[in-house]
């Protein structure tokens, strides 16, 4: 049976749960999405995240729009147009960069093209495409560089650099200095090619150069779970190569204790819906309901086919669970429903979960197997029976399913401070070793090879080795400490308190990390909804989860699959930033 773990609680009139999941010990997988709601923000902005796109602004602060892969200024902007960048009518928090960071200046009147605004003051000049440094321009019009630090002069710029500032073309980096790099030389009115690098209103993500292979991942109050990361999904006709019937879904959760995409219909058009095959079960000729365990409880739904694109990279023809589908007249059977049925986005804080830890499948050779195993695959008859499912039909992790980039992906978020952060942006970077972008490498590196579907071995202080897994998906650091005083099952600490971390992987190879545990009643009390020390009880495990993920670039290698580095997969490493 699955190894499913949940524990529950009432903090300020707010159901909170705090769940893990890890592999059953029979070889069977647990999906790991764990939920834990804190209070929701009353009066910082909302809204949905595509790719990049911004929040809805509330009394001039900006909401918690994504970047691609800089970190956003504290500027006001005036009455200026932005192209793709975000414009507020205050402070700006979190929006877009394209792949610089955007300092803290005050725009103008005029317009932005595709970049963002940097630290400088703009005119009445238009900019280009690229992102504004920290140079002030006059009313020039810039090219398509980025202005370094200078002052633009009243010429129409073309790539050189501005007044005195260095030129570079590098991406930015999280926190106030990027990592872009500065190339040299100086014009009187020439637009600067590099970026700039201002200091983020809201926690920005690291550096990832734009080759198609990143999506931005955010944490804010989008939904009103603290700790969740959400990223998009687009979805579209089977073996269009991405390109009929598409639609983008926002506010997907990231989870990587879990495997394979999982929509709910209400999120998805009625076109595109329609378009996406229903799979049918060969012996009965019905239709295929899916189930999914999850630490939270259970989704219900059809399977079927569809070509995921993230970015630029689009998997074929990839098997997914569609929640809630009218398409299945049965109900979920009692081999699968168990705790809360998460049937509508209301009640899983997102509109679907994408699921891309190690494991390429969400059952494997279990549920192909010639008698069929309860719990996953069903045909839709009444009432629903178990079906055998052969692996290439199973919900399957689309990134194993890449034509490139396939072997694991790198989440890199930002540190937040103690008290937390109203929002946190980083990137998801697919296939590691596979591109300059996404090396295994870094100064004290760790890599644990994991089983199958992703778990370890780890203790905290001096509790019991148990089993261990980094989970994106899980909104809190649980495990067992009798010694933390509790408010439910979360660890209130009248200060903050230090972990000490003891890994163990496969291969017996010892590591050790560090964890902090803040009081869970006062972080929830702020505005924030990025939190880095928020903790909670659970027995027998420790589920590192989206707290651990904060100043850290982690990684997961896709069972089966070698790296550049030389790791071969299931594994997950990470390296402080």
């Amino acid at each position: 049976m699955n190894k499913i773990i949940m524990v529950c609680a009432l903090s300020a009139g707010v159901l909170l749960s705090a769940c893990g999941g890890g592999g059953g010990g029979d070889g069977t997988p647990g999906n790991g999405a764990a939920v834990a709601n804190g209070a929701s923000s009353a009066s910082g902005a909302s809204g949905a995240s595509s790719g990049g796109a911004s929040g809805g602004a509330n009394n001039g602060t900006s909401g918690s729009g994504g970047s691609g892969s800089g970190n956003s200024g504290t500027g006001n902007s005036s009455s200026g147009n932005s192209g793709s960048g975000n414009s507020g009518s205050g402070n700006s928090g979190s929006g877009n960069s394209g792949s610089g960071n955007s300092g803290s200046g005050n725009s103008g009147s005029g317009n932005s093209g595709s970049g963002n605004s940097g630290s400088g003051n703009s005119g009445s000049g238009n900019s280009g495409s690229g992102s504004s440094g920290s140079g002030n321009s006059s009313s020039g019009n810039s090219g398509s560089g980025n202005s370094g630090s200078g002052n633009s002069g009243s010429g129409t710029g073309g790539s050189g650099t501005s007044d005195s500032g260095n030129s570079g073309s590098g991406t930015s980096g999280s926190g106030t200095s990027g990592s872009g790099t500065s190339g040299s030389g100086t014009s009187d009115s020439g637009s600067g090619s590099g970026s700039g690098s201002g200091n983020s209103g809201s926690s920005g993500g690291g550096s990832t150069a734009d080759i198609g292979n990143t999506i931005p991942v955010r944490v804010s109050s989008a939904t009103a779970v603290r700790n969740f990361p959400l990223v998009s999904v687009t979805v579209c006709q089977p073996g269009s190569s991405g390109q009929t019937s598409c639609a983008t879904i926002d506010n997907v959760l990231l989870d990587t204790g879990s495997f394979g995409l999982r929509l709910y219909a209400s999120a998805i058009p009625a076109s595109t819906l329609a378009a996406l095959p229903l799979q049918t079960d060969p012996v009965s000729g019905k239709s295929v309901a899916a189930c999914g365990a999850f630490g939270s409880g259970y989704t219900w739904g059809s399977l079927r086919a569809a070509d995921v694109k993230l970015s630029r990279e689009v998997a074929a023809a990839v098997p997914i669970q569609v929640i809630g589908d009218a398409a299945i007249a049965s109900k979920a059977p009692t081999s699968c429903a168990w705790n809360t049925a998460l049937t509508s986005p209301a009640v899983l804080g997102a509109n679907g979960i994408l699921g891309v830890g190690v494991a390429r499948y969400d059952c494997g050779s279990a549920c192909a197997a010639s008698k069929p195993r309860a719990g996953y695959y069903y045909a839709d008859t009444a009432p629903a029976t178990p079906v055998s499912m052969p692996l290439v039909n199973q919900v399957t992790n689309p990134v194993a399913l890449f034509p490139v980039d396939n072997n694991g992906l790198i989440v890199d978020m930002p540190a937040v401070a103690a008290g937390g952060a109203l929002t946190a942006t980083g990137t998801v970077t697919f296939g590691i070793g596979t591109q300059s972008n996404n090396l295994l490498a870094g100064t004290g590196a760790t890599v644990l090879a994991t089983d199958r579907w992703g778990n370890f071995k780890g203790s905290v202080g001096n509790g019991s080795t148990v089993q261990t897994f980094i989970d994106s998906g899980s909104n809190t650091l649980s495990f067992e400490d009798w010694s933390i005083v509790q408010d439910s099952v979360w660890y209130v600490p009248a200060t903050p308190l230090k972990r000490s971390v003891a890994l163990s992987d496969t291969n017996g190879v010892n590591a050790t990390t560090n964890i902090v545990i803040g009081n869970a009643d006062a972080l929830f009390a702020s505005l924030n909804f990025a939190f880095s020390n928020l903790g909670s009880f659970i027995a027998q495990t420790v589920d590192l989860g989206m707290p651990f993920f904060y100043g850290r670039r982690i990684y997961y290698g896709i069972d089966g699959t070698s790296s550049g580095a030389g790791a071969t997969g299931p594994y997950v490493g990470y390296v402080s930033n």
